[in-house]
């Protein structure tokens, strides 16, 4: 088969008020334009889904199969809302499908699209207090601000959150979550890092987030980059980095704290020298300032001139992005190549290891990985610098002291150093979908 779902995914049948696919201007390239809504694909690489287009059938054959865990969008439960939210009939009843899924064995992880006047408040309790009836069937739900473009035309008229309305809705989800830890022994519902900026408040403790279960929704991932940089900082030596300058360029939103952070680490290690640059998203509009939507006309708009050596993530679904990877793997003749952990590694076997290329990775690829530390950090046969067997060393030293008791292959390890050293025989890299 050509594609790995060997056949077309399937579409969206809805039609959401808050939709940030009907918000996208004109021009684009056209594969950003399909709304999916398919559960194969939930299962595959984690999006989140309606139920609205599932026939009796597939939702049986779920079952049946305990294809788990699947993402679902449930936005409100009550029946009336849902419909007027999705503009979509069969989107009525969410909490039948839910109850089935749950009662199959199926764990399901659900997010809340959050819109004032719509599905907050007492909308955003009900919904809340019936999703976790179904706990631990239901495991985490996400509350995550609505997204609002300025290209809106002939849309429907929707309120931003403000400073207060976030607040509202945090102390809202807080509490009930709260309630939730001391009778089912889990939050459940966590709000999205965007709501803490929009209300002005400081991101909630390391704990508080638990396993990190919606980090990819983005939950948690200010907190838990904060709390690794800062471990990875105490295994730093002073004297160490190359005095280099560099620029990290990002949403307007993450600014500050990576502000902090490029501070905090220059204290600490003189040689860090480096500049955040935070990118008004002129694109989509001034309301939109994560750091996944900033555009790259917006980075070389507002970089021109003023960047150094710049950090940017590589998207694993990108052409030019992976063309560009080969190349540098290609050169590396089994160098050293420093890249962030695109999600691809997620579903790759890592004992496959060899000394043709290496690929430096960051911690957090080995808190969602569920494999032996002891497989992961591997010294290579060939020549490496001296500073990273350093890193190695504490790497392993770090793995030592903080895994817990228990078969290896079952557990999340979150481990307090800067990178990861992994070695892949060309093949390997193959195997990966990097060629």
């Amino acid at each position: 088969f050509e594609k790995y779902l060997m056949d077309k995914p399937w579409g969206c049948s809805n039609h959401c008020l808050f939709c940030f696919i009907d918000q996208l201007p004109r021009g684009l390239r056209r594969t950003l334009y399909f709304k999916d809504d398919d559960a194969r694909l939930s299962f595959l690489t984690g999006s989140y889904i309606t139920l609205t287009n599932l026939s009796e059938r597939e939702l049986e054959r779920i079952c049946e199969l305990k294809i788990s865990p699947i993402n679902v969008s449930v936005h409100a439960t009550d029946p009336e809302m849902r419909v007027k939210l999705m503009g979509n009939p069969k989107a009525a009843d969410i909490m039948g499908p839910l109850r089935r899924l749950t009662a199959a064995g199926i764990t399901v992880d659900c997010q809340i699209v959050c819109c004032p006047g719509y599905n907050d408040r007492e909308q955003l309790s009900r919904s809340m207090r019936e999703l976790a009836e179904l706990h631990p069937g239901v495991g985490s739900v996400s509350i995550v601000p609505v997204g609002l473009t300025k290209h809106r035309e002939k849309l429907a008229k929707l309120t931003p959150f403000d400073r207060d309305s976030a607040a509202e809705t945090i102390d809202r989800v807080e509490a009930y979550a709260a309630e939730c830890l001391r009778e089912r022994g889990s939050r459940i519902f966590w709000c999205s890092d965007e709501l803490y900026l929009k209300a002005g408040r400081e991101l909630p403790p390391d704990e508080y987030y638990e396993e990190y279960s919606q980090l990819e929704n983005g939950v948690g991932l200010m907190r838990l980059l904060e709390t690794e940089f800062m471990a990875a900082l105490d295994f730093t030596e002073p004297d160490e980095g190359s005095g280099e300058e560099f620029t990290l360029a990002t949403g307007v939103g993450a600014a500050p704290l990576l502000e902090k952070l490029l501070q905090t680490g220059h204290k600490k290690c003189a040689k860090i020298k480096g500049q955040v640059v935070a990118i008004v998203n002129d694109f989509f509009g001034h309301t939109i300032d994560v750091a996944g939507l900033v555009t790259g006309g917006d980075l070389i708009a507002q970089l021109r001139g003023q960047a150094r050596r710049l950090f940017q993530p590589q998207p694993e679904a990108d052409r030019a992005a992976r063309a560009a990877l080969r190349l540098r793997l290609q050169s590396a003749h089994g160098g050293i190549v420093l890249l962030p952990a695109p999600a691809v590694f997620v579903q790759t076997d890592l004992r496959e290891l060899g000394q043709d290329a290496a690929l430096i990775l960051q911690p957090q690829l080995i808190f969602r990985l569920r494999l032996d530390v002891g497989v992961i950090i591997q010294k290579p046969q060939g020549k490496i610098p001296g500073q990273i067997l350093k890193h190695i060393g504490r790497a392993r030293a770090a793995a030592a002291v903080q895994q817990k008791a228990g078969p290896p292959s079952t557990q999340r390890f979150k481990l307090p150093v800067q990178f990861f050293l992994i070695v892949f025989h060309a093949p390997s890299i193959a195997h990966l979908g990097l060629t």
